[in-house]
């Protein structure tokens, strides 16, 4: 068809809500504004950060990173025909070998800090770690990006 679609959450860190940052709703909508659509070519890589307002009027930095996967065309493209009905070339069959597409696929950064370059370089090491298909836990580099240690005064480095 027309190569529309909608999106859908394929995986996300916390599982669940926490009780004082809960997950933005909607925010598949929010990654792709002209719509989850498909393409004949491979876009390059975008990156974005935009600032949602909750009821509270507490701000949220949403940080998008998008980039373009290989899919299979949905349906088959049949061969033209000459004016005599025969088919054009010498093939027994009558459908051509699908059109590859490229959809998009978007990583998202919720955060109530305004650091985007951080986010461009925390989004930018997750997708390098997918597309080299690196054998590293995601779960285990989301939670190293995300954690800290601060050292207790006086005590040891």
């Amino acid at each position: 068809g027309s190569g529309d679609g909608q999106g859908q959450i394929l995986q996300r860190f916390p599982e669940k809500d926490w009780e004082d940052n809960p997950f933005p709703q909607g925010i598949e909508l929010f990654c792709q504004p002209s719509g989850w659509q498909l393409f004949p070519e491979r876009n390059p890589p975008t990156f974005f950060v935009a600032v949602l307002t909750d009821i509270n009027s507490e701000r949220h930095y949403c940080a998008c990173f998008t980039f373009w996967e290989a899919v299979e065309s949905p349906q088959p493209q049949s061969h033209a025909r000459n004016g005599e009905g025969e088919e054009e070339e010498e093939e027994a069959s009558s459908l051509v070998q699908p059109a590859q597409l490229f959809a998009p696929k978007s990583l998202v950064l919720v955060s109530r800090l305004d650091h985007a370059e951080v986010f461009r370089n925390s989004l930018g090491l997750i997708y390098t770690i997918y597309v080299d298909g690196l054998s590293v836990s995601l779960e285990n580099v989301i939670g190293n990006l995300l954690t800290c240690t601060i050292p207790i005064t006086g005590g040891a480095q």
